[in-house]
């Protein structure tokens, strides 16, 4: 039997990383087990679910590089089908005619009264409730619309889906599609439930935690490629210590044996070292395209500085991002005098007594160097500490805070360099405007 697996969502806004890592499951299975991995939009919802709705989640899934192997399923489409098999199951007497919601009649699927109801989960073993503790449930409202329950039931089984892999909020979900199933009689597919995404406190996951969307994630500069390989160890491993890996990687090493049933952290510092691992892998032009684009949305113009300067630039820098949404911020004070300080950067270098005389010091030493380069700066520097007696410390701090507005970046001899003698002595001299726009 060949395996076949859908992502099925509801598209009412943007696509949920949740969401978007059932996808992942599914497609990777599909590619290892040699299967399909198909796509049903489930937009009964007519309101919530517009085409600007729909064409977000297939734009996320074409950017991830997960297309379906064949047409999407649009399930509003059928709902004649949704409700012939609702007819069928009355005439069996698996389902009845009922006014449940006070508008007119629904019909309600009938659920076990005795015994245990059970299947056997791919991910979290066997699972069981007592008959008692399940209700009949509506499968078609009064006003003749079919419910989630039946149409997800008959489009799985009309799909010949062979494993359904979904999030563990489904599981009660279950128990009511596998009646369904019974009740047309036939096989069910295999069920896989994905463990929750949780936030550090283990409480689910959501916009409240930071970015929870994968169009968040994309406009922060976040690699399709990272964003996939770190969505794909949520719940999964490989069953050695890689982190890196692959599409193809994962394709060969995922299963659904490997899957975690205990809730899967979200980590946006290992995210974003992942990125940053990532995005170092890319072609040079890739990079220097990105950081020209980033800097001209954040209103700075990279042509101020010579190809030569440009490339310096890049090299000092690409080791130090990890999205490329850091650019502006972090490369600023290359290319405009406004640069931002950093207010506890200002705080703890600048504000010390002595501070700003010791800049001004060292700009009378560097302008008096025969040639400005990472070497002799640090050699005055060095030498300018051993004469105030002082550690070199106590001027580092000092002066890449003046220069770049920061505590931390790059080198600081290779940024001085590439700044170059006069902006250097003149940030060094002007270092009081610092104190005054934080104050």
């Amino acid at each position: 039997m060949s395996v076949r697996v859908r992502f099925a969502p509801s598209p009412t806004g943007q696509v949920h990383i949740g969401n978007i890592r059932a996808a992942i499951f599914n497609w990777l299975y599909a590619r290892h087990t040699g299967g399909a991995f198909l796509l049903r939009v489930e937009d009964t919802d007519r309101e919530r679910s517009t085409p600007e709705a729909i064409r977000t989640l297939l734009e996320v899934m074409a950017w991830l590089g997960m297309a379906s192997d064949e047409p999407p399923v649009y399930q509003s489409a059928r709902t004649a089908r949704h409700l012939e098999v609702a007819a069928a199951m009355v005439a069996a007497g698996t389902a009845y005619r009922e006014n449940r919601d006070g508008k007119g009649e629904c019909i309600v699927c009938r659920m076990p009264k005795t015994g245990r109801v059970e299947f056997t989960d791919a991910v979290k073993g066997r699972i069981r409730k007592q008959a008692e503790d399940t209700q009949d449930f509506i499968i078609v409202r009064s006003d003749g619309t079919p419910v989630f329950h039946l149409a997800n039931v008959v489009d799985d089984h009309d799909m010949r889906i062979t494993h359904v892999i979904r999030g563990d909020d489904h599981v009660e979900n279950t128990f009511k599609h596998l009646q369904i199933f019974r009740a047309m009689g036939v096989e069910p597919p295999v069920y896989a439930h994905l463990p929750m995404i949780v936030n550090h406190m283990g409480k689910p996951y959501s916009k409240r935690d930071g970015a929870a969307f994968v169009g968040d994630f994309q406009a922060q500069g976040f690699l399709p490629e990272a964003l996939f390989n770190f969505l794909a160890l949520l719940g999964w491993a490989p069953g050695d210590d890689r982190e890196i890996l692959s599409r193809d990687e994962m394709v060969a090493a995922f299963d659904l044996d490997r899957c975690k049933s205990s809730a899967a952290r979200f980590d946006l510092k290992k995210l974003v070292w992942m990125n940053g691992e990532y995005l170092r892998r890319l072609p040079r032009e890739t990079i220097n395209a990105a950081f020209r684009d980033r800097l001209a949305a954040g209103g700075l113009d990279p042509s101020t500085v010579a190809d030569g300067t440009w490339n310096a630039i890049l090299d000092l820098m690409i080791p130090r991002t990890k999205i490329f949404s850091e650019v502006p911020g972090n490369c600023a004070f290359f290319f405009t005098e406004t640069y931002a300080f950093d207010p506890k950067a200002v705080e703890k270098r600048l504000k010390p007594a002595g501070a700003l005389d010791l800049l001004q010091r060292l700009a009378e030493v560097f302008e008096s160097l025969p040639a400005f380069t990472a070497e002799s700066t640090e050699q005055a520097l060095r030498a300018t500490g051993e004469a105030q007696n002082i550690g070199i410390g106590a001027l580092v701090h000092p002066v890449r805070v003046a220069v770049s507005g920061s505590g931390e970046g790059p080198g600081l001899f290779e940024m001085l360099a590439l700044l170059g003698r006069e902006r250097v002595c003149a940030r060094l001299r002007g270092a009081e405007r610092a104190l005054s726009s934080c104050a």
